[in-house]
């Protein structure tokens, strides 16, 4: 988990997370309770890269919109509202720096299978094998969700010291005329038997002010 506590820290302290501003902007995006009930906990992805049932670190940010915000095209099509909000997530400027990071060290012939480009990032579908600058890979994809695994690179494919899941989620609530998009993060120790939890608590902080800033930056280029 070093390089991703790493990222985190350099991404959000070292950027626009340490200024007044940054907490406004986001003041729309909400943590909700997200409990071991949840899919992601009983996914097959989650019993076979946590097979000792180790602890985990989870959360769920959740931000609305209203529907006459969002860009008509994108509700043309079911699941089409989901895609655009992953390529936003990957493609968009909350993760224009970890890209430009993961790209400097990792890409080269054996990851150019991979996504890395932002044009590559923005326009992709994300259908299940997509890998993504050698640290995520979409193991589920539906009309309403899109999940990666994380914490190492993809081609590492077997139980990992650090793994986790991220869940991006998209659904319209015709009811309140708003669009609803998630982001859920479950991290792991995936090798071996856990003695405490993933991170400290420091780093958790600093991971949702960094998931904040996904959610915030990846709506930004859905809403006309």
């Amino acid at each position: 988990m070093g390089l991703f506590k790493g990222l985190i820290k350099a991404s959000v302290v070292g950027g626009v997370a340490t200024t007044g501003s940054f907490f406004y902007l986001t003041r729309d995006s909400k943590f909700v309770p997200f409990s071991t009930s949840d899919y992601l906990f009983s996914s097959p992805y989650f019993r076979k890269y946590n097979p000792q049932n180790n602890p985990t670190i989870h959360d769920h940010c959740v931000k609305k919109v209203p529907l006459s915000k969002i860009d008509p095209h994108l509700l043309t099509r079911e699941g089409k509202l989901v895609e655009a909000f992953c390529a936003s997530v990957w493609g968009g400027l909350g993760y224009a720096f970890q890209r430009s990071y993961l790209a400097h060290k990792y890409e080269g012939p054996r990851t150019s299978h991979q996504l890395w480009s932002k044009s590559q990032l923005r326009t992709s579908s994300y259908p299940v094998g997509t890998e993504i600058t050698d640290h995520f890979s979409v193991v589920e994809h539906t009309p309403s969700r899109i999940i990666v695994r994380c914490g190492d690179s993809p081609l590492n494919r077997d139980v990992r010291p650090s793994d986790g899941l991220f869940e991006m989620s998209a659904s319209i609530n015709k009811d309140e005329g708003v669009a609803e998009f998630g982001l859920k993060s479950v991290f792991y120790q995936g090798l071996g038997k856990a003695e405490g939890e993933p991170m400290p608590s420091h780093i958790v902080w600093l991971h949702r002010q960094y998931t904040k800033l996904w959610m915030e930056t990846a709506v930004w280029r859905l809403i006309r």
